[in-house]
């Protein structure tokens, strides 16, 4: 996405980010250039970052703090993020941690909350619950800011002209094959996903602040403690934030809205569908029940943005279609995306 961005010469006013999403913003916000982020992004491995806390999953059993040690993930922010506080940068950061204690969100580089070191902020919003230790900043025992908001879109519109939100997993969700039989961490993984992905569909959906364009990379497939398709990745975000730009025209001069837009044809299979009524209660502007019991699509051709269809993937067999319309041809939009990793 910041590739893209310079290709065109802009270069937003202020940052914002989640987990590896802060990680990637304070780099970008103390200097770090792109090439730069990318040669280290390609050098990480799994084993860089994720080493079991055998002494106190031993000595302290149900209490330990992590499964993991956080020495490997502190040494990584370290060597990112820049060595100053949020007051000092030059472009504006902001940090998405959650409160554990209070269950609230702390947004570090807010007006109040610019006087503590960048890299324990990005520590704190790196830290999966369970999976690494929280971080306590200024008395906060702060974790993983997507246990509330995994894309802060929310806490980046105040005083902007428009918003770019880069979605790389929480709006898009593939289905997990033989997860039972993967362990607790993929166990917790995939439900901690699946919430993140309902919080943030319904926050985009609801969208009312300043015109939005939302960059999707097709990255669902890849699983998220995947290390060796890097390359892969970042080629995937670059084309789809491109495509964004090449698209969007002067729509984020507009009031508000998410973009780009684009014209998709719904249909349903009749033969798959077996009535349940969920399409038409969630979205009740589009999906309806005819006599027979069978969903039905109230306006097959509709204007929609990336925010727009979650209902489509929430159908149990599958038997809704989304396809983009484009020179009177019909392409794929949904389509469910199998996680086998």
């Amino acid at each position: 996405m910041i590739r893209a961005l310079e290709e065109r010469g802009i270069r937003p006013t202020l940052v914002a980010g989640t987990s590896i999403g802060a990680l990637i913003a304070a780099a970008y916000a103390g200097g770090m250039p792109v090439d730069e982020m990318e040669r280290r992004a390609l050098a990480l491995s799994k084993d860089d970052l994720f080493r079991i806390d055998h002494v106190h999953m031993v000595t302290k059993r149900m209490l330990a703090p992590s499964l993991y040690l956080a020495g490997p993930l502190d040494a990584l922010v370290q060597a990112i993020v820049p060595p100053t506080t949020f007051r000092r940068l030059d472009t504006a950061l902001l940090v998405n941690t959650v409160d554990l204690e209070r269950g609230t969100q702390v947004v570090w580089g807010l007006p109040g909350l610019q006087d503590v070191p960048v890299a324990d902020a990005v520590y704190a919003s790196c830290a999966l619950p369970g999976f690494f230790p929280p971080r306590v900043i200024q008395g906060r025992t702060c974790v993983d800011g997507g246990v509330m908001e995994n894309l802060p879109l929310s806490i980046a519109t105040q005083g902007v002209d428009a918003v770019i939100g880069v979605d790389v997993g929480s709006t898009s969700i593939a289905q997990a094959r033989r997860i039972k039989d993967k362990g607790f961490a993929a166990i917790f993984m995939r439900s901690a996903q699946t919430m993140m992905h309902a919080l943030q569909t319904l926050q985009i959906t609801d969208w009312s602040g300043p015109p939005l364009m939302l960059v999707q990379p097709d990255v669902a497939n890849v699983g998220l403690f995947t290390f060796n398709q890097t390359a892969q990745l970042i080629q995937a975000g670059y084309q789809a934030a491109g495509a964004a730009l090449d698209e969007v025209g002067d729509a984020l001069c507009s009031s508000g809205g998410v973009y780009p837009v684009r014209e998709v044809e719904l249909s349903v299979d009749r033969a798959n569908c077996i009535g349940c009524r969920l399409c038409a209660a969630l979205a009740p502007n589009v999906m309806t029940m005819d006599d027979t019991g069978h969903a039905v699509v109230i306006e097959p051709r509709v204007t929609w943005s990336k925010a727009d269809g979650a209902f489509v993937h929430q159908c149990p067999t599958g038997a809704i279609t989304a396809e983009t319309v484009r020179n009177g041809v019909r392409r794929p939009t949904m389509k469910r995306q199998v996680l086998d990793d």
